[in-house]
């Protein structure tokens, strides 16, 4: 399913709809498995480099998907790490985008 979710586009939230709570929300997350699902608000991951300057190429990679899919992480960036935080916050949850932006993400593989 994970792979079927990176080949989705994000879709923009014009709001009104419900986050995603539950078994539709534990069904997506199995797709992302290194992902944590956080007070069923948002998702989380850290992921981890040998050094700054391969934790920033990939904050770069991120960031170019980001604008591509119009779906912005948090992402913070430290010394061979970048954690990567998202959520809708048009609707201060989860939607499928979130899944699919982390699905994409997963995809991004090892840094050179």
């Amino acid at each position: 399913m994970a792979e079927q979710l990176a080949d989705k586009q994000c879709v923009p939230c014009r709001g009104g709809v419900p986050p995603l709570k539950g078994k539709e929300l534990a069904a997506l997350h199995k797709s992302v498995p290194q992902w944590s699902v956080v007070d069923e608000h948002h998702l989380h991951r850290e992921f981890k480099f040998p050094d700054f300057k391969q934790a920033l190429a990939f904050v770069n990679r991120v960031g170019d998907i980001a604008e591509e899919q119009g779906h912005h992480p948090d992402i913070l960036l430290a010394w061979g790490k970048a954690g990567v935080t998202l959520w809708t916050h048009k609707i201060d949850g989860l939607t499928e985008s979130d899944f699919i932006m982390a699905a994409k993400i997963d995809r991004l593989g090892p840094v050179s």
